[in-house]
């Protein structure tokens, strides 16, 4: 790579050098972007300062060395101590620190007071895909467009790039609801491994198993979403609410049986007793959602 070719990349600043934010940094230092880290442990840097990266000795600093700031670290509260008594006057500043929505709103009026455009992003990759092509790693964004649209290019080379609109809330908003949806999968996932353990049933051989099924099952999501946009919970239905519920016993009697607790399902069994139980057991599993909501609970 040419110097030339160095020099025309976007010069980055890095808070935060775990594990994440040092692959964030190998990732733009890879592709020839001059790359400032600061870390409250200054020796979390020295292996990226051994791969080219300038230290800066505090975070202050490293904000005055480039227009761009990234800030990857472990809360929104460190984002707001690392930064305090930085100048923010005509800085770019993305957090891809994890956060709630309500952060990401409060900390883009806080960037803007202060003199900065703000990106809120969520980040949807472990640090080993970060910088690896066809990895499958993505990236939320959301807040100011001109900014994304500026930086679009560069922020693109740790992972791909999800604009998701200008409420800088919505980028945490997608990453927990997908990661809250992960955890869920994981849930049924786990209850189903400790269901077949006991037996002489190879996880090996159950793996292939589970795991065709629950692709099978993961298009019913654009039917939830159809139904939600309608409100009509009962289109399209194959396997009604009140059958699922009528299979609920079983689910339970065979937990018993295999000697494992059924604390992983019973929440949203319960739900959908509870639906069937207000009438609505025509309706698909979609329905369960409005007994979610809390501002309609007593």
């Amino acid at each position: 790579m040419t110097d030339s070719t160095v020099a025309s990349r976007t010069p980055v600043t890095l808070l935060g050098t775990g594990a994440m934010g040092t692959a964030l940094a190998r990732a733009w230092l890879a592709a020839g972007h001059p790359v400032t880290v600061w870390n409250r442990t200054p020796a979390r840097a020295e292996a990226l300062a051994a791969e080219g990266a300038a230290v800066a000795p505090s975070a202050a600093a490293a904000v005055a060395a480039s227009r761009l700031v990234i800030a990857c670290l472990l809360d929104d509260a460190s984002v707001g101590a690392a930064l305090d008594g930085a100048d923010l006057t005509g800085r770019d500043l993305v957090n891809l620190t994890t956060g709630t929505p309500g952060e990401g709103r409060a900390r883009a009026a806080w960037a803007e007071a202060r003199g900065a455009r703000f990106v809120d992003g969520g980040i949807m990759a472990v640090p080993p895909m970060i910088g690896v092509p066809d990895s499958g790693g993505y990236v939320f964004y959301s807040g100011s467009r001109a900014l994304f649209d500026e930086h679009r290019a560069t922020l693109a080379v740790p992972a791909g790039t999800r604009w998701v609109g200008t409420d800088p809330g919505f980028a945490a908003l997608h990453d927990v609801a997908l990661l809250s949806a992960m955890n869920g999968m994981f849930a049924g996932m786990l209850h189903a491994f400790a269901l077949v353990r006991p037996e002489d049933i190879a996880p090996k051989d159950f793996a292939p198993l589970l795991a065709g099924w629950l692709t099978a099952m993961a298009p019913a999501v654009h039917q939830t979403a159809e139904q939600l946009q309608s409100g009509d919970y009962t289109k399209g239905v194959v396997s009604s609410l009140a059958m699922q519920a009528a299979g609920v016993p079983t689910f339970l009697r065979t937990a018993e049986e295999q000697r494992v607790s059924p604390e992983l399902l019973t929440p949203y069994l319960e739900l959908m007793r509870r639906r069937v139980a207000q009438g609505h057991g025509d309706e698909d599993g979609t329905g369960m959602i409005e007994l979610l909501a809390l501002r309609d609970r007593a």
